[in-house]
């Protein structure tokens, strides 16, 4: 009888350990809002969590992770970089790089790693390949010796281009390749950093990355990148140290901006369950509501307004005939339109028609 009432009483242990890991999985997967998400074990590689991990995305400014590592690979901290028109030309966050300036390596790979500076990622590309479409090259081939297939990328920014993406696995693995350069490991920590271009102009930036700042996290969290445009939503590929392990999480497609870092807050959560061997380790696919031009060809657009100077870039794209993805959408489809406005110009006996476009940018 004693022997019996022992099963029993290990049957049901077993029975509500079992209930209390599907109700806590169940909890984090009704509750990550992310299109796509993934942790991993940065010591193994381990997937801990991930949701959707294989659906193609376009990357956003997450791509720079991959530029800063070309960079690194080609050009010294020190040599110095001159800002050309072309970089000038770029949408991008403040502070804004002027055609002309010089700043080194180092300097922008802060910018761009810290900040989000599209101008500074263009102006790294030019310096290392003569121009981003060469550079874009150097992007894949190295994308394929760290082993990521289902990316591909077009630009060093993150801009939106044409046949650009990676899933939210390979992002994760782009950033545990990444932390093997010490110098982009110790730039993503950066709360804030102060620059100073070779003329003396001051530049102060602060990360872009918001939980380097919550109170609550800024002993775990080591750094990471994020990213948006209008086609990927927001993005974060960060790491985290918890209990001596190395946590990497990846979101791609959050809604929201809050989203993202509530999100990340849950995957490092559960990946903190499941090392503790608390809980199993989850996987799932669900039906994804993403369709993305195969056509989409950003063209750059300055507003300039006189009293502020201020320059405003737009892209647009017409709905395409095929998607370049594998996934296939069910309902909402993320299109931009095409605001196009006729107007009449006459000269002479001649009447011309101009064409002029609102764009919007990434």
């Amino acid at each position: 009888m004693k022997k019996i009432f022992l099963l029993i009483i290990s049957f049901l242990f077993l029975l509500s350990v079992t209930f209390l890991r599907a109700e806590i999985n169940s909890e984090y997967l009704e509750n990550i809002e992310a299109l796509s998400a993934v942790a991993l074990d940065g010591l193994t590689g381990q997937i801990l969590f991930a949701k959707n991990p294989n659906v193609k995305i376009p990357p956003a400014s997450t791509v720079k992770l991959l530029t800063a590592m070309v960079v690194l690979d080609r050009l010294p901290l020190t040599q110095e970089v001159r800002i050309s028109k072309n970089a000038e030309d770029t949408p991008s966050t403040p502070p804004k790089l002027y055609e002309g300036e010089i700043y080194t390596v180092d300097d922008l790979l802060h910018l761009m790693l810290i900040k989000s500076s599209n101008q500074a990622a263009v102006a790294l590309a030019e310096a290392v390949a003569g121009s981003e479409e060469n550079f874009a090259k150097l992007m894949n081939m190295k994308a394929r010796t760290l082993g990521l297939k289902d990316s591909h990328f077009v630009t060093a920014s993150g801009l939106p281009a044409p046949n650009q993406y990676t899933t939210a696995y390979e992002l994760a693995l782009l950033l545990y390749e990444a932390l093997k350069y010490p110098h982009i490991k110790e730039i993503i920590s950066l709360p804030v950093k102060v620059i100073t271009s070779k003329k003396g102009r001051t530049l102060v930036v602060k990360n872009t990355n918001k939980l380097l700042f919550e109170d609550d996290l800024k002993e775990e969290i080591l750094g990471g990148k994020t990213g948006y445009t209008r086609l990927s939503k927001h993005c974060l590929v960060n790491v985290a140290k918890v209990n001596h392990r190395l946590i990497i999480t990846s979101v791609l497609g959050a809604p929201y901006r809050d989203a993202l870092w509530e999100d990340t807050k849950k995957l490092i959560k559960f990946s903190e369950l499941v090392l503790k061997n608390q809980i199993s380790p989850v996987v799932i696919n669900t039906t994804v509501n993403l369709s993305v031009p195969a056509n989409l060809s950003p063209k750059d657009y300055y507003k300039s307004k006189s009293s502020s100077k201020k320059r405003v870039a737009k892209y647009y794209a017409k709905k395409p005939s095929k998607n370049v993805f594998a996934k296939k959408s069910t309902t909402k489809k993320f299109y931009v339109k095409k605001d196009t406005k006729k107007k009449v110009v006459k000269k002479g006996k001649k009447i011309y028609t101009a064409s002029s476009s609102n764009k919007s940018k990434s």
